[in-house]
C-alpha cells in the first residue's frame, strides 16, 4: 500500500483589500481622540463666553455700569440760527466790514424761545463785540476761535438765569466774510 502523503498547511495571504482595512481598535482610538478634542474645544469656548460674555452682566448686578447695555441714542441737537450780521470793523489800512452768520447750539427748544424773547439784547451784544474787532485779529484761525468763544459768552450774558451755561452749549460760524 502506498503511503499517503502528509498534508501540511500552507499559509495563505489574505486578499489585498482585507489587509489594508484598519483594525477596529484603531478606529475607536481615532474616534475617541476626535471626541476629546471637541469636548476640550467646547469647554474652552464656553469658559471664554462665561468669563468675557457674562462679566458685564454680573457687574450690572453689583450696581456698576454695563458696557454692553442698550445705550439710548443721544438726543438730537437743537440749533438757533440768527439772521446774518454785517458790521464795520475797526479801521486798519482802509475800511473793512464783516459779514457773519452765527448758529448757536442750545440745550432745548425752551432755550430757543428764551433767545427769541431776548433777541434785541443778544443782537446788541453781538454787534458791539463784532464792531470792536480789527481785520487782522479775525483773519487767523485763532482769531476766529476766540471770536466764537466771545459769541458764546455774549449769548449767555444776554439770557436770564442762575446757571452759568443758561442753555447755550456752543456757537458755530455759518458764514464769515471780511472785505
Amino acid at each position: 500500500m502506498a503511503a499517503k502523503p502528509k498534508l501540511t498547511p500552507v499559509p495563505v495571504a489574505p486578499p489585498a483589500d482585507v489587509a489594508e482595512a484598519p483594525r477596529p481598535a484603531k478606529k475607536s482610538r481615532l474616534l475617541l481622540m476626535v471626541l476629546v478634542t471637541l469636548v476640550i474645544g467646547a469647554s474652552l469656548g464656553g469658559g471664554a463666553w462665561y468669563v468675557f460674555g457674562r462679566a458685564p452682566v454680573e457687574a450690572k448686578a453689583d450696581g456698576k455700569a454695563d458696557a454692553h447695555a442698550e445705550k439710548k441714542p443721544p438726543p438730537a441737537p437743537t440749533f438757533a440760527t440768527l439772521e446774518p450780521f454785517t458790521v464795520n470793523l475797526l479801521e486798519e489800512n482802509g475800511d473793512h466790514y464783516l459779514q457773519i452768520g452765527i448758529v448757536y447750539q442750545v440745550a432745548d427748544a425752551k432755550t430757543v424761545d428764551t433767545m427769541k424773547l431776548y433777541m434785541p439784547v443778544l443782537r446788541n451784544r453781538i454787534l458791539l463785540a463784532l464792531s470792536s474787532k480789527r481785520p487782522s485779529e479775525l483773519a487767523p484761525l485763532e482769531g476766529k476761535q476766540k471770536l466764537v468763544a466771545e459769541l458764546v459768552i455774549a449769548a449767555r450774558q444776554s439770557l436770564p438765569g442762575e446757571a452759568a451755561e443758561r442753555g447755550i452749549q456752543g456757537a458755530f460760524l455759518s458764514a464769515f466774510v471780511i472785505q
